[in-house]
């Protein structure tokens, strides 16, 4: 199997960061989860992966967030976009960008090497693949974890925080993102935007996420497909403070 260049995201919002101001910093990739910088959990994971040829990790700040990385020669800290759209459309229309591509975000601290070979293997030779667990099973792992759902015939999933890009023609689907960058966590605004028809059958659930990625996937002319992780933990980012207190007993093996 070709080796996986990996994307991580630690840009910052505009304006000041409460998150990050309630554990002593200004930046949220730099909040300390189990005593080391969040960025650190999902730069490690992906370098200690076989699947992993090379790291990139895109900030507002690469000063900062490099001196909370290990110093490894697979491993560069580069400034990011304003924005994840632009940022991944910059990356995607590098012409020195090596493909396939798997993208992440500094603020998923329980990604592990299992989660990584579990979804490069599912994501081979696609144009686009997301990372998705399941409701049931995160449940049953976590019960009464609150996560932004979208449902489907035949189940309900929360994002990973994993997508994998295997070509240019990817940024297609990066224009939509764009379209719904400051909704992506209103599930039924990310829906609406890929068309009245998919709206319609997830709203009254006539179609699988299957049958719908691929519906979407032949309107682009892309090969769209759901990688749903056999680790539902995959799905637990970091992302307020009861998400951080979450991953620590996870870390800790208290919960």
């Amino acid at each position: 199997m070709k080796g996986w260049t990996a994307i991580v995201l630690a840009g910052s919002r505009p304006g000041p960061d409460a998150f990050a101001a309630k554990y002593g910093t200004d930046l949220k990739a730099l909040i300390p989860v189990g005593g080391i910088p969040m960025v650190a959990r999902p730069v490690n994971a992906l370098l200690i992966s076989p699947h992993i040829i090379a790291v990139r990790v895109l900030s507002q700040q690469p000063k900062r967030i490099a001196e909370a990385l290990p110093s490894n020669s697979r491993l560069v800290v580069a400034p990011s976009g304003t924005t994840i759209a632009s940022t991944l459309e910059a990356v995607l229309a590098d012409p020195g960008t090596k493909f396939p591509l798997l993208v992440t975000t500094a603020d998923h601290a329980l990604l592990s090497p299992s989660m990584i070979a579990d979804f490069c293997r599912q994501a081979e030779g696609s144009d686009l693949a997301i990372g998705v667990a399941e409701k049931r099973a995160l449940r049953a792992r976590l019960p009464g974890t609150k996560r932004t759902w979208l449902s489907f015939r035949g189940g309900s999933y929360s994002g990973a925080n994993l997508f994998a890009f295997g070509s240019p023609a990817a940024s297609k689907a990066v224009a939509l993102w764009r379209s719904v960058e400051q909704d992506r966590k209103k599930g039924w605004r990310m829906i609406a935007a890929l068309g009245p028809a998919v709206l319609a059958g997830a709203v009254l659930k006539l179609r699988t996420l299957d049958q719908t990625l691929a519906s979407v996937g032949k309107r682009m002319e892309l090969d769209i497909r759901k990688v749903e992780l056999a680790d539902p933990l995959a799905a637990v980012d970091v992302d307020k403070p009861a998400d951080h207190a979450l991953a620590t007993a996870i870390l800790e093996g208290r919960a």
